[in-house]
This record gives structure tokens, sequence and C-alpha cells, in this order.
């Protein structure tokens, strides 16, 4: 039998750049952010749902979106033709429109906010607020569950009269939503 170098596990012929790039901790955010901006690019006549944490991916989604926004736009004049990034098309209301989506009690109502203030200094303007879940539209007769839904009425207030533009209340379901039809139903919820 022969004596030679082993020949070495697939892993070890990678080169050692491409296993550094694979274990930076920006590179699922990098991946995230590489189809985000393929999906704003591709998408045309569909609606598409990004759901994300409202505080820190989507502000960091964000981040990195503005950054690639200012790369792109400070090499522009080297580029010929007509360039579109990916915040161009977050801030156009013809072609998105951010919809926030909160519970109906402090903590995630404050966090939607804190959001919003994020996506306006992108100049992003969102297009309405969801509030969902909410026990104060349930119709339920339950005395423990009614008490509950007096606690939500004054986020439901601040985000109907003082944050939104739009917003739409979605009572709590007993069970879970799945399915355009099922989604459909929803679409009689009261808008203001």
């Amino acid at each position: 039998m022969p004596h030679g170098p082993a020949t070495p596990p697939p892993s070890a012929s990678r080169a050692p750049a491409t296993e550094e790039d694979l274990r930076s901790p920006c590179t699922e955010e990098l991946a995230v952010f590489r189809a985000f901006g393929a999906l704003l690019t591709t998408v045309r006549d569909r609606f598409v749902v990004v759901d994300t944490a409202p505080s820190g991916h989507t502000l960091r989604l964000l981040d990195l979106t503005g950054s690639y926004h200012r790369q792109v736009m400070a090499d522009a004049a080297q580029v010929h033709g007509r360039i579109t990034t990916p915040l161009m098309r977050l801030r156009d209301p013809a072609h998105t429109r951010v919809l926030i989506i909160a519970l109906p009690e402090l903590t995630p109502v404050s966090e939607a906010a804190a959001l919003q203030d994020g996506l306006r200094r992108a100049g992003i303007e969102p297009f309405g607020w969801v509030v969902n879940a909410a026990l104060t539209a349930s119709g339920t007769q339950d005395p423990v569950l009614r008490a509950r839904a007096t606690l939500e009425r004054p986020q439901l207030y601040r985000a109907r009269d003082e944050l939104a533009a739009r917003a739409w209340l979605v009572p709590w379901q007993v069970d879970t939503l799945i399915g355009e039809d099922r989604l459909a139903a929803l679409t009689h919820a009261t808008s203001r």
C-alpha cells in the first residue's frame, strides 16, 4: 500500500477565509439582508409578510438596509442607469406598506412605538397598526377575561389615538388562523 498524504476531509479543503466567513457573527445577518433585498426587488402584485421582532431584529435589518443604500448612492456616479435600493423600495408607499402589529399591552405597544420611531428616522412611514389578540373585541363574557380586557383599553386608545395613522383591532381567536379563507374572515375588523 503506497504511503502518501491522506486526502483531507471535505471541510479541510475549503479556503481558510471561507471558513472564517462562515463563522463570522454577521454571516446570518448578511444572508437575511440579501434575501430581504432580493424579495423587495422581485415581488410585484403580491403581499409579502416579513415577521420580525419589533425592536432589535427589525432595527438591525433597517441599519443594514440604510448602510447598503448609503454605499450604493456614494458609488452612484459610476453607475449608468437607474438605481433602486431596498431602502428606496421600503420608502415608496406605492411599493411597500408597513404594518406594525402589537398586542394590546404596555410593553408590546411601547416596543412597537419605538420601532415606528426607527422606521420614521429611516424615512419609512408606517401605513398603520394592527392591534392583535384583543380580548376587548372578543365578546367574552368570562369575568376574569373581561377584567383583563379592561386593562387593554389604555393601550388600545394609545395605539389608535396617538400612534397610528390607521388602526385595526383583531379580536383574540380561539383557534390559530391558517390559510386565506380564515384570514379573510378578519377583514370585517373595525378600522378607524
